[in-house]
Formats: structure tokens, C-alpha cells, sequence
């Protein structure tokens, strides 16, 4: 079993609940269902009701919404369960029921079960999707606690690579106290980390990476998941919208090769444009297997306040999948380092982009309008901003040093191809140092 975080962050739950139900959302092939299954081997009583293979099951929220009554409801349907003490109920694809997430209120003032829902398309709207005819009579407001699940992170990776706490919290240590990493466990931490960006973090490519060490595996695993997302657009995408979310779907290789990564509409056809796309990047964002970074237009606390949403640039939830997307030569090319050209840039720019939103960070990218310098991402941290600049090798970074002179920031990242050194407040990190964030 590869070991997740968030599995401690449910035990967390379990052990502190109040009153409340747990929402697990994010992408399919993340392993969602997966965890919730294993954290469920520690109650005396686990039941699973999964509306999409179930769909009939969506009866037992028809009606009354006391739990007594769906809990009898529900034994109709499962004379031989048991529910006493130690009960978890997990609805699965709870997206489907719209009654099941109006009933979690009721749960959670029970509060004599334990409750977890997921799906792997909670995020999209109802009208979005022709499957969901009914909108949500009533969402319960304060008696749910909703988590993000994403795919493996880079520290999770390492885990699965055999890699132990002490291992990780010695090269924390030079993190924190901003100490060259000695060459040769930087050059390992290095491969390690374009490794990761190739094989990515789903859980079912990491196990097949894990188990066969395979990369022709890996790829064919990445190209399941790759086509089970396009199925969702073909499912779930409403009429002629269908096209359109594919195509701005297969675009995203050729935006992260560009110089500027800012997400054109050209690109995704001749004379696109944001009228005719943007519900359309809309969905794949709803749906958890993109993630978009906004423009601010002055880089200060709160970066909210000051955000564009005119522009922004569209990086993939796992640069695994990414890579996929090229075919099976780049991947090649980026481990052994060979790799050159605007796209590495692209792929650096993707993982990192992830690793932030797995520590927590929202996105966004600072690009004053009068110029061409441009700030890869900005971060919050205790009411301050922190640019980052991310590098595939170890250039120049006038951007950088343009915005400490304008803003003076108490310290700025720069990602490289390389190892840690300071200058000023600049500190330049190896890639891989963006699991501390």
C-alpha cells in the first residue's frame, strides 16, 4: 500500500470529529476510493454505497432525510448489514445523488455515524453535466469539512521509493538551514526528482513504477488514465460543449511550450477566442485535472484582491500525465537531461506548480502589462509575498532581481538546476527543495 498523507489527516478526523461529515474531492485516479476503503478497516462497521454503479441506491435518500429512516431504508437494500458503534458510511460518487449531500447535515447532527463522500467530479456545476438533472435541494452549510486530494507528492513519492522520515528530515535540515547539499546526494536527489516528473503522482502509475520498474508500463498506465479523462469529457460535457472542452484539453502540451506560458485561445484554434472557450476551461477545472494560475496585477497581501482573471496560465494536475501527452521519447529525454527548449522550462513550471497547491498555496503568476518580465509564481506567507522564479537550468534571473528591487520582498525563491546558495534575499534552491515549501 503506498502510504498517503491524507490518510492521517482522516485518522485526525476521526479522532476530533464534531459534528461534521468529511468531503474528499479531486480528480479520478488520485485513489480517493482506494484510501477511503483502507481507513475503513479501522471501524468495527464499514458500508460503501456507490451511486454510479448503484444508481437504484439513490432511493434510500428519496423521502425523509432522519436518519433513522434512511438507515432502515438502507437495510432494505443490505438486510445482512450491521451498524452499531464504530460505524463508517462512505457514499461514493455522491455527485450523483443530490439528496445523499443534502442528507449529510442530517448525519452530522446525529452524529452517531461517521461519514465520508466523495466523487470524482464534485467540482462541476449543476447544468454542467447532463447526468445531473437536479440541483442540490440544500447544501449543509457548516456540517461538512471538504479536503482536496491530489496525486503523490514528491515526499510521497520518495516513501514509495523506500525512502525514511530521517532520510527526508536530513535534507530538510539543509533546507532550513540553507546549507550546500553535499554534490553527490544532490545529483541523486536530482535524478530522483526528474524520475518523479516522469512517472508523476497516480497512484496506479507509481505502483506499476514501484512493482515493474517498467517505463513502457508506466506510459501504457498514464494513456488508461489519459483516456478515462477524455471519456469524462465525452460523459459529461453537455452537447457541443464536448468539442471544445477536448480541444482546449489537448492544447495544454502546445501552451506549456510556448515562451510565454500565458493560455492563448489562438492555440487552441485559429481566431479562438475567451467568449467561445472559457466555459470551457471552466469544466476542466471544475473537474480537478487542470489547475489554473491567475495574473495579479500588483504582486501585494492579499493576492486575491489584485487578481486577473483575464489571464491566467492552465498547468496539469500531474506532469506524469504531462509528459504522456508528449509521448514516450521525451520521457527519455528529461531523465537523462537531454531535454532542451521552451518545454522544459513548461514541464519544471507544471511540477512546481503542483507541489505548491499540495503544501497548501494558491496560484499566481505576476506580469506587469508595460513589459515582458514575468514572475512564474507568487506565494502568502504570514500576511508577506514571495516570488518564485523557476529556472530548468541555472540562468539568469532579470525578472527576479527587478521585483526584489521594486518590492523588496523579505526573500525570493529561485528554482534551479543546481544547488542552494544565497545572494542578498535571493536564495536559490534545487527543484526538488519545493516539497518545503
Amino acid at each position: 500500500m503506498l502510504r498517503r498523507k491524507i490518510y492521517d489527516y482522516m485518522l485526525n478526523w476521526k479522532e476530533n470529529r464534531k459534528n461534521e461529515c468529511l468531503i474528499i474531492k479531486g480528480a479520478r485516479q488520485v485513489g480517493k476510493t482506494f484510501i477511503i476503503e483502507e481507513f475503513g478497516k479501522t471501524f468495527n462497521h464499514f458500508f460503501e454505497v456507490n451511486f454510479l454503479l448503484h444508481p437504484e441506491l439513490k432511493d434510500i435518500f428519496k423521502g425523509s432525510l432522519d436518519v433513522d429512516d434512511i438507515m432502515m431504508r438502507l437495510s432494505m437494500f443490505f438486510p445482512n448489514a450491521e451498524f452499531g458503534e464504530s460505524t463508517l458510511i462512505f457514499l461514493d460518487e455522491i455527485q450523483a445523488c443530490p439528496e445523499a449531500r443534502t442528507a449529510l447535515k442530517s448525519f452530522a447532527l446525529d452524529n452517531r455515524y461517521y461519514v465520508i463522500a466523495s466523487g470524482s467530479l464534485l467540482g462541476l456545476h449543476y447544468g454542467q453535466d447532463p447526468e445531473l438533472k437536479e440541483e442540490i435541494p440544500s447544501i449543509p452549510v457548516g456540517y461538512e469539512r471538504e479536503i482536496i486530494m491530489y496525486p503523490l507528492d514528491f515526499e510521497e513519492f520518495l516513501w514509495a521509493k523506500g525512502y525514511k522520515e530521517e532520510q527526508i528530515g536530513y535534507i530538510r535540515e539543509f533546507f532550513e538551514k540553507e546549507e550546500k547539499v553535499p554534490d553527490a546526494i544532490n545529483e541523486k536527489l536530482s535524478e530522483l526528482f526528474r524520475l518523479f516528473a516522469v512517472v508523476g503522482g497516480m497512484p496506479a502509475v507509481v505502483s506499476c513504477f514501484i512493482e515493474t520498474g517498467n517505463m513502457k508500463s508506466v506510459h501504457k498506465t498514464q494513456e488508461m488514465i489519459l483516456a478515462s479523462y477524455d471519456d469524462d469529457i465525452s460523459r459529461h460535457a453537455k452537447g457541443p460543449e464536448k468539442l471544445k472542452v477536448r480541444k482546449c484539453w489537448q492544447s495544454i502540451p502546445r501552451q506549456l511550450a510556448k515562451e510565454n506560458k500565458k493560455f492563448q485561445f489562438s492555440k487552441v484554434e485559429s481566431g479562438g477566442s475567451a467568449r467561445k472557450y472559457i466555459d470551457s476551461i471552466q469544466w476542466l477545472e471544475d473537474a480537478s485535472i487542470v489547475n489554473l494560475c491567475h495574473n495579479v496585477n500588483v504582486p501585494l497581501f492579499p493576492l486575491k484582491a489584485y487578481e486577473d482573471e483575464s489571464y491566467f496560465k492552465i498547468y496539469m494536475l500531474d506532469t506524469g500525465l504531462l509528459l504522456a501527452m508528449f509521448g514516450f521519447e521525451m520521457k527519455e529525454a528529461f531523465i537523462n537531461n537531454t531535454l532542451s527548449g521552451p518545454i522544459k522550462g513548461g514541464i519544471y513550471e507544471n511540477i512546481i506548480s503542483t507541489m505548491l497547491l499540495q503544501n497548501g498555496h494558491n496560484l499566481y503568476y505576476y506580469k506587469p502589462a508595460e513589459n515582458n518580465q514575468e514572475i512564474e509564481f507568487l506565494i502568502e506567507k504570514n500576511g508577506k509575498i514571495r516570488p518564485i522564479e523557476v529556472k530548468a537550468r541555472n540562468g539568469a534571473t532579470v525578472s527576479l532581481n527587478s521585483f526584489i528591487e521594486n518590492f523588496h520582498p523579505e526573500i525570493a525563491y529561485k528554482f534551479i538546476e543546481g544547488n542552494i546558495g544565497r545572494m542578498g534575499n535571493k536564495l536559490s534552491l534545487p527543484h526538488y527543495f519545493a516539497m518545503f515549501l
